[in-house]
């Protein structure tokens, strides 16, 4: 039974260590003060140079803003009343599907006549499930 549903959960794409850091990050900022990358990573205990990486990603998203110099930092551009947790995962990861067969224009040899299979169906579901429950709350909730 164990062995089952070890096989069914390495079936599933789950958040990538990226977006749960970009989750945090954007958590760290939530109170709309400038902080230096040093202090998120302290506060969300998470490597310097992945935080760079994926404060860059959040940047071009306009969901943080950058300030050059000594003094410098980042701050939350967006309102985390409003902000989800979805804006911020697709910000940083533009792939975010339980199953390859989710993405526009797969082929899958599964579909037949056009139809999808159920398998297919039932991924969407869920991916659907997924996306809705990202997007429920503000990220002010998670603070």
């Amino acid at each position: 039974m164990i062995e089952k549903i070890r096989f069914e959960i390495r079936c599933f794409m789950f958040l990538t260590k990226e977006c749960d850091y970009a989750i945090r990050i954007v958590r760290s900022l939530a109170g709309r003060e400038m902080r230096s990358v040093r202090s998120i990573c302290q506060a969300e205990n998470m490597p310097h140079p992945f935080a760079y990486k994926i404060l860059k990603k959040l940047e071009h998203a306009q969901i943080v803003k950058s300030f050059r110099g000594s003094t410098g930092g980042y701050q939350l551009v967006k309102d985390p009343e409003l902000l989800t947790m979805l804006e911020i995962v697709s910000a940083v990861d533009d792939h975010l599907y339980l199953n390859e067969c989710l993405q526009e224009g797969y082929i899958c040899d599964n579909n037949r006549n056009g139809t999808a299979c159920c398998v297919h169906i039932e991924l969407d579901r869920i991916q659907s499930m997924l996306l809705g429950a990202l997007s429920e709350k503000p990220m002010i909730q998670l603070v």
